[in-house]
C-alpha cells in the first residue's frame, strides 16, 4: 500500500485543517487506518484510527470531541479533520495502514504501510 498525506499547513490556534491521505495499491477496505503525529523532540504518537470495517474509531488521548477521523473506501481515502488546534497540535502528521484486525490498533507496530507525513504547525 502507498500513502500520500496531503493537508497540512499553518493555521491559527483556535483553527481547523483536514488531513487527507490517499492510498493506493491494494484492497484499501481491508484495512485498518490510522493517523499518528510527531511534535518537535518527542516521540510519535497515536492521534486517532479507523477499523477497516469503518465501525470502530479509537481516539489518542484528550483528542476525541477534536479530531474525527473518517474513510471513503470507494475514494481509497482517510480524512483527519481537526478542530480547535492549539500549538500542542504542532506536529508531523503521518497515515498509516495495517490489515484489518479483529480489534484497531494503537500500537505503530501494527500498521506496516506509512505516508510521508506532512506538517500542521499551529501559531499562537
Amino acid at each position: 500500500v502507498q500513502l500520500q498525506a496531503s493537508g497540512g499547513g499553518l493555521v491559527q490556534a483556535g483553527g481547523s485543517l483536514r488531513l487527507s491521505c490517499a492510498a493506493s495499491g491494494r484492497t484499501f477496505s481491508n484495512y485498518d487506518m490510522a493517523w499518528f503525529r510527531q511534535a518537535p523532540g518527542k516521540e510519535r504518537e497515536f492521534a486517532v484510527g479507523i477499523h477497516w470495517s469503518g465501525k470502530n474509531i479509537n481516539y489518542g488521548d484528550s483528542l476525541k470531541g477534536r479530531f474525527t477521523i473518517s474513510r471513503d473506501d470507494a475514494e481509497n481515502t482517510v480524512y483527519l479533520q481537526m478542530y480547535s488546534l492549539n500549538p500542542d497540535d504542532t506536529g508531523v502528521y503521518y497515515c498509516a495502514a495495517g490489515r484489518g484486525r479483529r480489534y484497531l490498533s494503537r500500537s505503530s507496530y501494527s500498521y506496516h504501510y506509512w505516508g510521508q507525513g506532512t506538517l500542521v504547525t499551529v501559531s499562537s
